[in-house]
């Protein structure tokens, strides 16, 4: 996403790293209270999402799953629009704002700047938005999906059960966001197997399962034989010609119970439930909110085994949970490699 950009439009000319535009914008982050009348006793909060892209794609679809959680448990108003293209995305989070809406979230990729400009419109609404650059003053936070962690463990366990010595991966395009996780993954593959090969294929866009099961495809009838879904489309493909996936954001084992072992899952929970208490509170501020997404605070874990629980080799459960254990003490951590990866 520029460098987090999991922009389908590109900071204008920008592609620095992450860290060096959250590095950036973290020496100016304002630790400005946000004073909401919506915190009032009695009233409920007014939480809305404004997505790019349909919400069956993976991203938004967490985001909005968890936002459906908090309507439930938190006792939120949850308003959302879907397909909001760039040109209107200004229009839509002010309507919203407008309307009286406390909290804003959604995927600002795709106008980065558009979304800024009109946050600073209303500095008594605060913004929440997955974002490759740095927070805003007064009221711009931003998150991402910091699911490496899994990914990796799930590349592990992928090492393991290739016969054919290649692994895949089929992926949206070779973005930090998306590098990071596929790297992730290659690298969990290399420890429990260091001869293993590697292919990756970038599809060039979000949400086209027809184009990510073609190139499933290729990549099967090239030897990979167990293969990275981190699009949609991938999990049929693997499936048709019986050989392993690894799922991506959410537990998709339902789609292909013989063929998904595992995979990465984001829970963007951790991270709603924070902005919400600080909203409530009236001290929400301006920062990045992406640690929410790690294993740690319970934003990112690895899938079920569901009926791979009895076929995977006791151990190699053991070696994913004694990893995994080292993850969680802080004992061991799994790089950020956000540069784009090419297969051997």
């Amino acid at each position: 996403m520029d460098n987090g950009s999991r922009s389908k439009v590109l900071l204008a000319g920008m592609k620095p790293s992450r860290r060096e535009v959250l590095g950036l914008g973290a020496a100016g982050v304002a630790a400005l209270v946000l004073q909401r009348g919506a915190s009032a006793a009695g009233e409920k909060l007014k939480v809305a999402a404004v997505f790019a892209t349909p919400i069956e794609e993976p991203w938004d679809n967490q985001v909005h799953v968890a936002l459906q959680k908090a309507e439930k448990e938190l006792g939120i108003e949850y308003k959302w629009s879907e397909k909001v293209q760039t040109a209107d995305f200004g229009r839509v989070m002010r309507e919203y704002a407008q309307g009286g809406y406390d909290l804003v979230l959604g995927d600002a990729f795709a106008a980065e700047r558009e979304s800024r400009r009109t946050a600073k419109q209303f500095p008594k609404t605060a913004f929440l938005f997955g974002s490759g650059a740095g927070p805003a003053e007064p009221n711009f936070g931003v998150f991402d999906n910091w699911i490496h962690e899994p990914a990796y463990l799930s590349g592990m366990i992928a090492g393991k059960m290739s016969k054919s010595g290649v692994v895949g991966a089929v992926a949206a395009m070779g973005i930090p966001e998306v590098n990071r996780l596929v790297n992730a993954f290659f690298a969990g593959a290399k420890e429990t197997n260091p001869n293993v090969k590697k292919k990756v294929t970038f599809i060039g866009s979000f949400f086209d399962p027809p184009k990510a099961k073609e190139a499933a495809l290729a990549q099967i009838d090239a030897g990979v034989d167990v293969i990275y879904a981190e699009r949609f489309g991938v999990i049929e493909a693997a499936q048709e010609k019986k050989v392993y996936a690894i799922s991506n954001m959410s537990d998709q084992s339902s789609l292909a119970p013989d063929t998904v072992i595992t995979g990465p899952v984001w829970d963007m929970y951790p991270t709603v439930e924070q902005a919400v208490k600080l909203v409530k509170a009236g001290v929400f501020t301006a920062q990045d909110y992406g640690d929410f997404s790690r294993m740690a605070k319970g934003g990112s874990s690895l899938a079920p085994y569901h009926k791979f629980d009895t076929i995977l080799p006791a151990d190699v459960k053991e070696m994913v949970e004694k990893k995994k254990a080292e993850i969680l003490d802080g004992n061991f951590r799994v790089d950020v490699d956000e540069n784009t990866p090419t297969s051997d």
